[in-house]
């Protein structure tokens, strides 16, 4: 029987491969000419790889990211273009990993700085790096794409602090309870 951290570990890394296929995939398709699909669900990872963060440290984070990482890429490969694969893999590393970092630096501030500021920050490296690698040169919009994609990943990094602090409310209760019953 696996013990529940790394059972936890087990769904995070899960949970990361799925975002992260799932927007290498659906970034090829367009919603207008300042958007695509993608934007709407890539910016769960940045919550993923903070819930992580929070509860499990830094070290943990970064080897959810390498999994996503390496697990994403190979599907992304098969599931999109080796040119997403590749421009995906490598925004997604850099932007998660610094993520990891100011996280990190953030964490014993107000509950919110740290998962705001480190997602705000690691999604505009995601964005720039990702459009320019994997669009530049094929005459599609993927400078308005990156504004759009930027834009909603502003607006769900605000829209999912709420999830993220019910998850550290119901972990901090949980071991107030598992105190409480072996106490």
């Amino acid at each position: 029987m696996m013990n529940p951290k790394k059972l936890s570990i087990f769904w995070l890394s899960t949970a990361m491969v799925m975002i992260v296929v799932s927007a290498n995939v659906l970034v090829q398709y367009p919603i207008n000419n300042w958007l695509t699909w993608g934007a709407l669900t890539y910016p769960v990872s940045f919550l993923i790889t903070d819930l992580t963060n929070r509860r499990f440290g830094a070290q943990t984070a970064r080897k959810v990211v390498w999994v996503g990482f390496a697990v994403a890429v190979l599907l992304s490969s098969i599931l999109a273009t080796p040119r997403i694969a590749v421009a995906s893999g490598s925004a997604f590393l850099l932007a998660q990993l610094l993520d990891v970092q100011l996280f990190d630096r953030l964490r014993h501030g107000r509950w919110w700085r740290a998962p705001l500021l480190s997602s705000t920050i690691g999604s505009l490296l995601d964005t720039g790096w990702f459009f320019a690698l994997a669009f530049y040169g094929t005459g599609l919009p993927w400078v308005s794409w990156a504004i759009g994609d930027y834009a909603v990943k502003l607006v769900l990094a605000l829209l999912l602090l709420g999830p993220y602090r019910l998850f550290i409310l119901r972990w901090r209760n949980s071991k107030v309870n598992i105190r409480a019953q072996s106490g």
